[in-house]
């Protein structure tokens, strides 16, 4: 951390009025009445509150210095990050032609009489195209697809599936149209006749064809119990979905495959028929970020000289700004760059401090021959500058949880409503001039090299500043947990990512799993910083789960439903992997867990008199699995809690 600047002059204002006093006393003995009433003692304070003030300002130099020092070695604050989440859009009906919603549609949670609405706006323009079912066919397992379509428009009934059904038989639809991003309904008019399936859990996938390949589609909703009984099926496309061509008929084509059953989980035991099939667009969905636009912002006239600088009006900024110059005949769009290092005197460019909302075009260089270079193109002077749009936002105030997100700002026809339908994260603040004086030395020592452990972890957080934790674990920490069998020369970097509880208060597992492209992103920023000859691997901490089963006892007064309630919100706030723990920073990676923790954890709830038992139960969060009892439950170096299903018996005393 920083060094503590010295004080200059650590006096204050009562020393410096005890000091004017006893110098009265020594040079003007005759003047006895020290007290406040007296005129000449309200002069003596007024003079040290001003002397006072100065020393202040004195002491502040030091600070200064430092600050200016940091600035000139290029350290500058990182801005705030901007909180994303999938936001849903729902027709009121399905529509003939396409309903389209452009980049910066502006939705918002909520407003309350204490909370602000949280504004969100789209990313990307979103198309919500119409679609029919052209085709549907069945293909048995290796077996080629057979056109059923006829037979389903004339009201046959068709088995969907070989008669006796086996993982890997296909029942394929092909819509009229590629609808990408968007949320197709599936209606089918089915007969009961694939029992043997728990209609809760059927062993069923539904796919969409991408040029990746089938990709796996987001199911919102399916009332046919596994195409047991007429209803919906509500698919929520991937982006990338396209047109292609299968069994001769061009589509796009989604499908749904039968997989094998998981231990305990029932099977078909005959096939599920459809005599009648359709589909439709019914929604779509399109990342929204945390952050308000501006548009058509005046940023007055260029001086026509290298180095020019104008402000926006609104700051933190979020994303790019579309800036625009005018030559005269029209509006020159401009690219903002991150430096002018590979800028040329024609080029069109320019930076931006995303906290100050500084834009600056590109600076003359004076090179050692004296001539001067040109490093980006300069408004001509008159010429007008002008933000034609920019998002204003970020921070952790945009990490909101699923379902917040209702309010349409927007004015869009056919639309009904807006959801999301999983929380916004990613959401940071931006860093402080403090969190800068302590970030210094550690990025002067580090030197945009990875060499120790704490070094990956800076620069980790520098390139991923909304990851919630992250852990290096030199070589040998931990070989088996490795993906890559470490040696002398392996490091693993766990990263866990943001997460919003739920309106409950609950994590869910799933939103402990950080995603792919955060993951190539801080892989990639390593790579090209890390020693050669160094293998690295970036991931996951492995999160074991464990199942608290206590049994407490409640006062006399005490309302038995409260005290569970409080019980169970104790135990997941302790054992919390982002927010428990002893400190409230999360759990330590590493930490084992003994039920002497619990039981102090648990005679804290209000209302709880005796603590009579605690048992621990490691867990699998996927499976739902528990292990036996047991009074301590262990991690490894790269392992963290994961508070899973607790049970809370709470005995009211009599």
């Amino acid at each position: 951390m920083a060094l503590p600047a010295p004080r200059l002059d650590d006096r204050h204002f009562q020393q410096f009025v005890d000091d004017a006093k006893r110098y009265i006393q020594q040079r003007c003995p005759e003047w006895s009445d020290h007290n406040v009433s007296d005129p000449g003692v309200t002069l003596i304070e007024a003079v040290a509150h001003m002397a006072d003030q100065l020393v202040y300002r004195l002491n502040r130099v030091p600070e200064k210095n430092h600050l200016a020092f940091l600035d000139l070695l290029g350290i500058t604050l990182f801005p705030p990050s901007a909180a994303r989440a999938p936001v849903t859009f729902w027709l009121a009906a399905p529509q003939p032609e396409a309903v389209v919603l452009p980049a910066g549609t502006e939705v918002a949670t909520g407003r309350t009489e204490t909370d602000e609405a949280v504004v969100f706006a789209t990313e990307r323009d979103l198309a919500l195209v119409p679609c029919t079912l052209a085709h549907l066919l069945c293909q048995g397992a290796g077996a080629s697809p057979v056109d059923r379509s006829q037979e389903v428009r004339a009201g046959v009934d068709v088995p969907v599936f070989t008669g006796l059904p086996q993982p890997g038989d296909l029942l394929l639809f092909g819509l009229s149209a590629a609808v990408p991003g968007c949320a197709a309904v599936l209606r089918v008019d089915s007969r009961v006749d694939g029992v043997g399936v728990d209609p809760r859990q059927p062993p069923l996938v539904w796919e969409a064809w991408t040029p990746d390949g089938w990709t796996r589609c987001e199911v919102s909703s399916d009332s046919t119990g596994g195409l047991n009984r007429p209803g919906e099926v509500v698919l929520h496309l991937p982006a990338g979905h396209t047109v292609s061509r299968l069994g001769g008929l061009e589509a796009g084509w989604v499908r749904c495959r039968v997989t094998a059953p998981r231990p305990g989980q029932p099977f078909y035991t005959s096939s599920p028929t459809v005599r009648d099939a359709e589909a439709f667009t019914i929604g779509g969905t399109v990342t929204a970020s945390h952050a308000e636009s501006v548009r058509e912002e005046p940023l007055g006239e260029a001086e026509g000289v290298p180095g020019h600088r104008v402000r926006l009006a609104h700051v933190p900024v979020v994303g790019e700004v579309l800036l625009d110059v005018s030559d005269g005949e029209g509006w020159q769009r401009w690219q903002g760059v991150a430096d002018f290092a590979a800028s040329g005197p024609q080029d069109r460019h320019f930076t931006l401090d995303a906290t100050t909302g500084e834009l600056a075009f590109g600076p003359a260089v004076r090179e050692p021959d004296g001539t001067l270079s040109q490093f980006g193109a300069v408004p001509a002077k008159g010429a007008a500058v002008r933000a034609t749009r920019y998002g204003v936002g970020g921070g952790r105030g945009g990490n909101v949880a699923r379902g917040s997100i209702q309010v349409l700002r927007s004015s869009i026809p056919y639309i009904a409503r807006v959801e999301n339908r999983e929380a916004a994260r990613g959401g940071v603040d931006g860093e402080t001039v403090e969190e800068a004086r302590r970030r210094a030395p550690i990025a002067l020592r580090a030197q945009e090299r990875a060499v120790t452990a704490r070094d990956y972890e800076e620069l980790t957080r520098r390139a991923a500043p909304e990851a919630a934790r992250i852990q290096c674990l030199a070589a040998g920490a931990e070989e088996a947990a490795d993906p890559v069998k470490a040696g002398e020369n392996a490091v693993r970097v766990l990263v866990v990512p943001q997460a919003v509880t739920d309106r409950g208060g609950r994590l869910r597992f799933e939103q402990l799993v950080p995603g792919d492209e955060l993951l190539s992103r801080i892989t990639g920023f390593l790579d090209e910083r890390r020693p050669l000859g160094t293998r690295l691997a970036v991931g996951p901490p492995f999160y074991q789960g464990v199942t608290v089963v206590a049994t407490v006892h409640a006062y006399r007064a005490a309302d038995t439903d409260l005290v569970r309630e409080e019980a169970l919100d104790a135990l997941y706030r302790y054992l919390d992997p982002l927010a428990g723990g002893a400190d409230g920073r999360g759990w330590p990676f590493g930490r084992s867990l003994r039920s002497g923790e619990v039981f102090a954890a648990l005679q804290r709830v209000p209302g709880v008199e005796l603590v009579d038992e605690v048992l621990l139960h490691p867990a699998d969060p996927l499976t739902g699995r528990r292990g036996d009892a047991t009074d301590r439950v262990d991690l490894g170096a790269s392992a963290l809690l994961f508070p899973f299903d607790h049970r809370v018996r709470v005995i009211e005393a009599l």
